[in-house]
């Protein structure tokens, strides 16, 4: 029967088919029966409602609440939605120990979960919230894998805390541990900060790899303009949830599709948009394994080439001064889209889960000018973007850096290097961190580690040591969005493939020029050669398991760190069984 809005939807057409119609599918039924569904609701479309909702981490506790408001909206458009929820891995409390090994599969663990699901039960559309670093891509990349009428929506950022008359964050918590450690933070002031840091639920504040990805989704077009804005904890987000429900509703209707979305053009806006507000490093990652569900060829070098030629406009932390609480308040999201189309840096003819182009939904909108957050694009903080790529002899298949905030775009030291994380952060808060050297932890990569940790706990300690912008430090694993300073992530191939990161010595001179693009190792082609024929591969200690598994599947960071061969290689496609 037509919705509100006069459309039919034809079941014989959507995979829920072969679980809803004909007399071979009444054990089926019996089941929806069983949960109280009437007749109606069985034979209209079925929405997946996807949440990573769990009680981990402040990110994902709003999230069920969110999904009921999707629930509404797909309800009054003629849908039948089925809420089911997946896993997090929350980075912040991962961090710094060997859980953070679960964070990026985490990311591959949600995709595969919410297939199985989708394709288990037959669903026809998807609604996915998620509010924790991994669990944003791994959401938008099952939209893509699957490919049928997809939104996307955030579940919205933390509230900033307030310490001594000033706005915080959980990095500041980090750097507090390592003033602590350097006698400059008094036990009482470091438990006074860590009671205040987080006040309410929602993802870290400042443009960290989770708003990152928010800006992503709207950038993208996988995300209703506005919904990546609103914290948390206001209920205009439950506004935003119901239309998200009405629109993957209309999506449907139309047949509209995430790959229909996600054009080479919109993952070049997306990583415009991550440039220009001095994103996370992890964009580097996120956007080629996105990519990668649709088939399309879209690399770390395609990304630096995009970073290199964006300028970079919104002063948010940890570069600059402001948190995701202070964009949304002077008009979210779409300020910086409508100030980078204006410019004619972004392709406003990709069309968005609005059924309209980027440039359609951003037509009315006025570029505040009482505000200093961001700024037009005619006037950047800096000509080029937050974030840059890397190539060099001591990074073949490229680097990844975040510049944001930084005065000083080259550096040079001799090596001091740690084979994990662990022993060097022993050594910053041990004080046995020397200025001028260039750190190297290694054998932290997707294969080698596995499991490519992020960085955040020795990096805030080096702040809190005094050291941030004494030093220099590169690893093959990765780094938070949080983190500041001369950090240089993703290199590759990495040590566990006998990359030269794996390779170099105590002492050797690495030179880094982020204004040039280069990583080099002070070595010729003959001493990394010889070199490399006495390396030997190391086994890690996870030898069973997801882990395991992982490692064996996974490939480089500079294509996504993905585990299967992506929408190229693809026989069938989910969304036409």
């Amino acid at each position: 029967m037509p919705d509100d809005a006069g459309r039919t939807f034809d079941k014989n057409k959507l995979p829920s088919r072969h679980v809803t119609e004909g007399a071979e599918h009444a054990p089926h039924r019996s089941y929806y029966y069983a949960m109280g569904l009437s007749e109606e609701q069985i034979h209209q479309p079925f929405v997946g409602v996807a949440t990573c909702w769990n009680e981990a981490a402040p990110c994902n506790i709003a999230l069920s609440r969110q999904a009921q408001s999707v629930k509404v909206g797909v309800d009054g458009c003629g849908g039948t939605p089925r809420e089911f929820t997946t896993i997090t891995v929350t980075d912040g409390i991962a961090m710094g120990h060997q859980g953070m090994k679960s964070s990026l599969v985490s990311r591959e663990v949600i995709a595969d979960s919410v297939e199985l699901t989708m394709r288990g039960h037959s669903y026809d559309a998807l609604v996915g919230l998620a509010g924790c670093d991994k669990s944003l891509p791994g959401m938008m990349m099952v939209m893509l894998r699957l490919n049928v009428p997809s939104v996307f929506m955030y579940g919205g950022t933390i509230l900033p805390g307030r310490f001594k008359g000033r706005d915080v964050t959980v990095v500041d918590v980090f750097e507090g541990v390592g003033q602590h450690a350097a006698g400059n933070m008094s036990d009482e002031d470091l438990h006074e900060l860590e009671c205040v840091a987080c006040p309410s639920a929602g993802s870290c504040g400042g443009q960290f790899t989770a708003n990152t990805m928010a800006c992503v989704s709207e950038a993208i077009g996988l995300a209703l303009p506005g919904s990546a804005g609103a914290p948390a904890p206001y209920e205009s987000r439950d506004e935003y949830a119901k239309a998200s429900g009405e629109a993957v509703m209309a999506l449907l209707a139309e047949n509209l599709r995430p790959r229909d979305i996600v054009t080479r053009a919109a993952l070049e806006n997306a990583a415009k948009v991550v440039a220009a507000t001095g994103g996370s490093t992890n964009a580097g990652l996120h956007l080629p394994a996105m990519a990668h569900e649709a088939g399309i060829e879209f690399t770390l070098d395609d990304v630096a080439r995009i970073f290199k030629e964006t300028p970079y406009i919104a002063d948010l932390k940890p570069g600059g001064r402001y948190v995701a609480k202070d964009l949304f308040d002077v008009g979210g999201v779409p300020i910086v889209i409508k100030t980078l189309l204006d410019a004619g840096i972004l392709d406003g003819d990709c069309l968005t889960v609005t059924g309209k182009t980027l440039a359609e939904n951003h037509a009315g909108l006025t570029f505040p000018a009482d505000q200093d957050v961001v700024r037009p694009a005619s006037n950047p903080i800096t000509p080029t973007g937050g974030v840059v790529g890397l190539k060099g002899s001591l990074a073949p298949d490229g680097a990844i850096v975040k510049v944001a905030g930084m005065d000083t775009l080259t550096f040079q030291g001799p090596a001091r290097c740690f084979d994990c994380e662990e022993d060097a952060f022993t050594a910053v808060v041990e004080d046995r961190i020397k200025e001028g050297e260039v750190i190297i932890i290694r054998y932290e990569g997707p294969r080698g580690g596995p499991g490519m940790r992020e960085m955040l706990s020795t990096t805030a300690a080096l702040y809190g040591r005094g050291l941030g912008d004494k030093v220099a430090l590169i690893t093959d694993g990765r780094f938070s969005g949080a983190t500041r300073g001369f950090c240089i992530g993703h290199v590759g191939p990495e040590a566990a493939l006998g990359g030269p990161i794996g390779l170099i010595k105590d002492g050797d001179i690495i030179r880094i020029d982020a204004e040039a693009g280069t990583l080099d190792v002070d070595l010729n082609a003959e001493e990394l050669a010889a070199r490399r024929e006495a390396w030997s591969p190391r086994k890690t200690d996870y030898q069973s398991g997801a882990l395991w598994k992982y490692a064996e599947q996974v490939g480089p960071a500079h294509k996504g760190a993905v585990t299967h061969p992506g929408g190229a290689a693809e026989t069938h496609m989910y969304a036409d069984i």
